[in-house]
Parts: structure tokens; sequence; C-alpha cells
């Protein structure tokens, strides 16, 4: 991290020093997102900050980051304060790399959770959401083995919750064998449907009266 981001880190932290809830949306833009389903889930995002913002108590603790995964996987954006993120315009662009999305969302948990220790601050355990509406496609298949056992690795200490989130058209049996926890299959459930779901759960987890190790599972679809 550079001098000015850890100065500038260090004065939105003693401005709010509130334990940090860091959540990464993990987000399939492959074609199969083309047309109204990206549409949708760009007008989600914009839900997604609304109503966290919203939320007395997530609004201080909810730190954001965005990964998108296609043929091209990569950062959108860096873990930022739900209350200063400006959601992205996201396009869609060719297969499903899976695999190297969540070996990514990983790495930047581990420097995130680094940046917060060396500050002193507390923190939930880190959440990744995965939506996606497909399936891993043109992957090294040994890409997708690695981040298998990274995850399983991740959650076995405590690291992360992971969860993916299948919406209409994923191959949940598929993201079985690539997830630890159950895949959370929304079953035909629109995109505002979903992020109402997501924004709810994510309030619920940050208001939890446990810190970094604590496990908070997500409440099934319907009960929020």
């Amino acid at each position: 991290m550079a001098e000015t981001g850890r100065l500038e880190d260090a004065v939105e932290f003693f401005s709010n020093p509130e334990p940090r809830c860091p959540c990464v949306l993990l987000l399939d833009v492959s074609d199969s997102m083309r047309g109204q389903p990206m549409a949708e889930l760009n007008a989600g995002l914009h839900t997604f900050r609304e109503q966290l913002v919203r939320d007395p108590v997530a609004s201080k603790r909810v730190d954001v980051a965005v990964i998108t995964f296609g043929s091209v996987v990569q950062v959108v954006q860096n873990f930022i304060p739900i209350t200063r993120f400006v959601p992205p315009t996201l396009t869609t662009q060719g297969y499903t790399h899976m695999g190297a999305g969540i070996l990514l969302a990983l790495q930047q948990l581990q420097s995130y959770k680094k940046a917060l220790r060396e500050l002193e601050m507390d923190y939930f355990r880190p959440h990744v959401f995965m939506i996606t509406d497909g399936e891993p496609r043109d992957e090294p298949e040994q890409v997708l083995e690695r981040a298998r056992k990274q995850l399983e690795a991740e959650e076995r200490s405590k690291g992360v919750l992971f969860f993916a989130i299948a919406v209409e058209g994923a191959d949940v049996e598929r993201l079985r064998n690539l997830v630890v926890r159950e895949p959370i299959d929304l079953k035909g459930r629109s995109f505002q449907e979903m992020i109402d779901y997501l924004s709810k759960s994510v309030s619920a987890l940050s208001q939890s009266r446990f810190v970094e190790d604590a496990q908070q599972p997500m409440p099934p679809p319907g009960t929020i």
C-alpha cells in the first residue's frame, strides 16, 4: 500500500473506529450476462449501495470491493467504505474465468486484512458474494482446482465466508464441486430480488456482535 493511501486510510479509520465488515462482490460479466441481465445487475449495484447507506450501522462498517470475471478478471473497485462507493457500469466480455476470479478475490482480501491489522482495526470475517448465471468456461482445470483448494483452506482457517449466488441459468451442481458451502439458488428470482436479499444480508452481518473469526450464516432467501 502506498504511503498516501496508508495516510488516507489512517484518517478514515480514526474518524470512524467501528469494526469493519469487508465485502467482495465477485461478479460474472461473461457473455451470458449480455443485455437485460447486465442492465439489471448495474441497476442493482446502485440499489445495494443505497440500501446499505441508509442503514446507520452498516453505513459505518461495510467496506466493499468489486471484482469481475469474464475472459478478463479484474479489480473494478478496491476496498472502499460503502458511503464512498460509486457503483461502476459493467459490460460483458467473453468466457467465464471463475477460478481466476475466486483466486483474485482471496488475494485482495489477504491484502486488505493485513492493512486492517497494521492499523489495529477490528474486523468481521470477510465475506465474498459470487454472483453468477453460468459455470466456469474456457479455463484450465488446474486453475479451478487451485481455486477450490485455496478456498477450502481459507474457509477451514476461518479466513473468509464465501457464498456462491446462483441466478437463472447457473449450473448449481458445478458450483457445489467448486465452493465449500451450499450455493444459494435463487430459482428464477429477479436480479432486483437478489440485490434486495444481498443488501439485507450484508446489513444483518455487519450488525453481528462478533468480529474477525465469527461465523454469521447467510439467512435463506425470503426470510429477511
